[in-house]
């Protein structure tokens, strides 16, 4: 190996270690813990370092936000069950998206809350952001002709369940209910 690609190899890996640290910090103890100073501390890096690999906060949460949206898009992908029924897709994808919610309180914040420059719906929309979008248009697809609206609208109800009960706005223990309803009124069964 030359020392170019040494050197390429060794800044991947302290790039990784920061989006790692970063996203170990606000798991154990919130995103307001996160600072440049911090990471700098806790991978034993200065803050200059730090700044030659993200130019601010914003884009240490957005890779790890990249990270997750990466995540996501594999476990919606894994929801989907070929012997499923079209219903029992929507359910299917609507209860991982939220399971994923809950288990990455941190890492949905960074995705969903927190500022980034990631974006949606545009020709430069990173391949993780589509492939989550892609796999909730599979289950929306057979009841829509609208895909994207349709898909765009099944994923605000997710998102806004995700954070009312995330915010103690509505009651957990219905959650299952309110899986049942979408796929209900996704599918045209609602009654």
């Amino acid at each position: 190996m030359g020392i170019s690609e040494r050197k390429i190899r060794e800044k991947d890996e302290r790039r990784r270690r920061i989006v790692v640290a970063a996203r170990t910090i606000a798991e154990r103890d919130g995103w307001a813990s996160v600072t440049i100073r911090r990471l700098a501390d806790e991978i034993e890096y200065s803050q200059p370092v730090l700044y030659s690999h993200f130019q601010n906060r914003d884009e240490i949460v957005g890779a790890v936000a990249l990270e997750g949206f990466g995540e996501l898009a594999g476990i919606l992908r894994a929801a989907i069950r070929p012997s499923s029924t079209p219903g029992e897709l929507v359910e299917g994808v609507a209860t991982a998206y939220l399971d994923f919610a809950f288990a990455r309180p941190a890492m949905y914040e960074a995705m969903f809350i927190l500022p980034t420059a990631l974006r949606f719906a545009r020709s430069d929309t990173p391949a993780q952001l589509r492939e989550g979008f892609a796999a909730m248009a599979t289950v929306i697809a057979p009841f829509f002709q609208d895909g994207d609206t349709a898909t765009e609208t099944f994923w605000a109800a997710l998102h806004g369940l995700a954070e009312l009960e995330r915010h103690g706005r509505i009651r957990p223990a219905f959650r299952s209910r309110r899986i049942t309803l979408i796929m209900q009124m996704v599918s045209g069964q609602s009654r």
